[in-house]
């Protein structure tokens, strides 16, 4: 059993190698969380939980519908506001390994931290490549805004994952008609998410609005590896 345990030791693991993930607590139940209020236009579903905290007001839903629940400025939408901040900090403080700056268009990306002191753009297919490795990490920090073009898309290749990419916005985004976006946006102002976007992730703003408009969001758990001593007792 020594033996097994001090070979397990001795072998990184893809986590590893990729970076750690972007623990999100009690937010990564939430497909839309805002901070002031939620807003939406037309047959919006969400397959997580719909949120909002401090505020109170959501609008739209119905003809907006969820897989989750709604939570209104009550505990559950305080306690994953509280876990949004933690988790925008921690991607905003992971030391980057390349600096990204203008349009991520026509880009094929590994994983890693990207970072520009200004804002990102994209106007057609980044292109995300997990290498073989499912606990690959991509993290985005940009100074100010996120936008996208119409019919814009991130596309996700050799085992990436949408759960393990994070987009840190340091003020608002702004996703065009018809993009295909993968991740999870972590805004500190707001979010809108125009007409017929697709997001397979999350749009968590963490002072402003989110603003909806007949759009499909796909929700998976975002959840880091076991430690390695936990893992090898399984």
């Amino acid at each position: 059993m020594h033996l097994l345990f001090a070979g397990l030791l001795s072998t990184p693991t893809p986590a590893h190698a990729s970076g750690a993930m972007v623990g999100l607590g009690a937010a990564g139940s939430f497909s839309v969380l805002g901070a002031s209020t939620v807003t939406n236009t037309g047959p919006t579903n969400l397959g997580g939980n719909l949120g909002v905290s401090p505020g109170t007001a959501i609008t739209g839903f119905p003809p907006g519908t969820l897989e989750g629940t709604t939570h209104s400025a009550d505990a559950q939408a305080g306690a994953a506001h509280t876990d949004l901040q933690a988790a925008y900090n921690d991607a905003a403080g992971r030391t980057p390994t390349e600096a990204a700056a203008g349009d991520l268009v026509g880009r094929t990306l590994n994983a890693g931290v990207y970072s520009s002191a200004s804002s990102l753009a994209l106007s057609g297919t980044l292109t995300l490549d997990g290498k073989g490795d499912p606990e690959a990490v991509f993290i985005f920090q940009m100074g100010s805004t996120l936008t996208t073009a119409s019919a814009s898309n991130v596309k996700l290749i050799n085992g990436a994952q949408a759960s393990h990419v994070f987009w840190q916005v340091g003020s608002s985004a702004t996703l065009g008609t018809g993009s295909s976006i993968a991740g999870t946006i972590m805004a500190l102002a707001s979010i809108t998410v125009t007409t017929g976007v697709t997001i397979e992730g999350r749009a968590l703003a963490l002072n402003g609005a989110v603003t909806l408009d007949s759009n499909t969001i796909t929700t998976t758990p975002a959840t880091a590896p076991l430690p390695l001593l936990l893992a090898a007792q399984f």
